[in-house]
């Protein structure tokens, strides 16, 4: 599976083309069948490129995923494509025409970048990392802009580019998800450094997490989240230094940072609204409670509180209906005489498990009722807040 080169074989295509929808429950007897015809890893190849596909379809689409190549990692750690269309078209709108893709993976930003009309030279210093990548520029007809190159992204020459983006390896195989931005694969401030060197811009793909004291004074930081989903923080160069912003897809939507104060305390009111997470990672709460005239229950909890309900597509709002000390108990026998089916449990500042009070206070249905629960803090004792969302 690791070898790619099999399946851009006749054999291999045809052997891709009829495993491809196959349920991995029948894996098994489908092999034993098609390895009367065809070698056995051969066989075992294509199955296990018709999983990684069917894997891909969330991040890449039906269309694109059945045409693509992919490795385990690649499928992991490749950018969702409405994510990486989002950043292609901001590197196009600043007119950016070339692109130094530095590591690179399979290549599903590199696709995005030339589908905006920019020329791409994609590295990865892993062979079957950069095999997958250029068998995907080819299979979806972007060769004549996308060149791929095995190399280590340190030694390459970005220079006749207008822009550099990096997207450093924040896995590893001995470590697992990488926190430390100088432990990434290459280092942030080796990223930076190639960024502030770039003719025209440059954006550095990062994790969500990263503390805000470790993004560079050059840099603009942008949060972004897709279907509500956080799925990365981008750096930028060369475009608004020391902007904070946070972007919704599908949209986009963009809150950027006024520099306001926190929002004050206030009681528990009729609505609640949970800020999407790329407001909260970047910080722009504040921001939201402004437009929504609200108020936090809590100095340390992300929830904005208000009497009156005020659309926003930065936050989802919630009608409470109960305010209770936290009790499972009396959360039980609430939802008893609720007759509540269906229980959803979310937590900000609790160290309860959302399934473990599942668990617990709803072991069996009552009825069809659905109710929100709320795991926090209020004014800095635990709470349950009851309620459902606002339609």
């Amino acid at each position: 599976m690791n070898d790619l080169a099999p399946l851009l074989t006749p054999e291999g295509r045809a052997l891709l083309d009829e495993v491809r929808d196959t349920d991995p429950a029948h894996e098994l007897a489908v092999a034993t069948r098609l390895r009367r015809d065809h070698p056995a890893d051969l066989v075992s190849a294509a199955l296990g490129q018709a999983r990684l596909r069917q894997r891909a379809v969330a991040k890449f689409g039906v269309e694109d995923a059945a045409r693509m190549f992919f490795t385990p990692n690649g499928v992991e750690q490749s950018t969702r494509r409405s994510v990486a269309a989002y950043r292609a078209e901001r590197l196009r709108a600043a007119g950016v025409g070339s692109v130094a893709d530095l590591c690179c993976g399979i290549g599903g930003d590199a696709i995005a970048l030339a589908r905006a009309g920019i020329r791409v030279l994609a590295v990865d210093r892993d062979p079957q990392t950069a095999a997958a990548a250029r068998a995907n520029a080819e299979a979806l007809e972007l060769s004549d802009l996308i060149e791929v190159r095995e190399a280590d992204v340190t030694e390459v020459d970005t220079s006749g580019y207008d822009a550099v983006f990096v997207d450093p390896a924040r896995r590893s195989s001995k470590r697992g998800r990488i926190f430390d931005p100088e432990a990434y694969s290459p280092p942030l401030s080796w990223a930076v450094r190639a960024a502030l060197g770039a003719s025209r811009a440059a954006a550095l793909k990062i994790a969500p997490g990263i503390p805000h004291e470790a993004v560079p004074a050059e840099a603009e930081a942008e949060w972004i989240s897709d279907g509500g989903d956080v799925k990365e923080a981008v750096l930028w160069f060369g475009t608004a230094p020391g902007t904070i912003r946070a972007t919704l897809l599908p949209g986009p939507r963009t809150l950027v940072s006024r520099g306001i104060p926190d929002p004050e305390v206030r009681p528990v009111g009729r609505y609640l609204y949970e800020p999407d997470g790329a407001v909260v990672r970047s910080h722009l709460v504040a921001e939201v409670a402004e437009t929504l005239d609200g108020g936090l229950i809590d100095p340390t909890i992300a929830y904005v509180t208000t009497d009156t309900l005020t659309p926003t597509p930065y936050a989802t709002a919630y009608e409470i209906t109960d305010r209770l000390p936290f009790n499972v108990k009396k959360l039980k026998a609430l939802l008893r005489e609720r007759e509540v089916g269906v229980l959803t449990v979310k937590k900000r500042g609790s160290a309860v498990e959302p399934e473990e009070l599942r668990r617990k206070a709803l072991p069996k249905p009552h009825g069809t009722a659905a109710v929100t629960v709320f795991l926090t803090r209020v004014a800095g004792a635990p709470t349950m807040l009851l309620g459902h969302p606002v339609r």
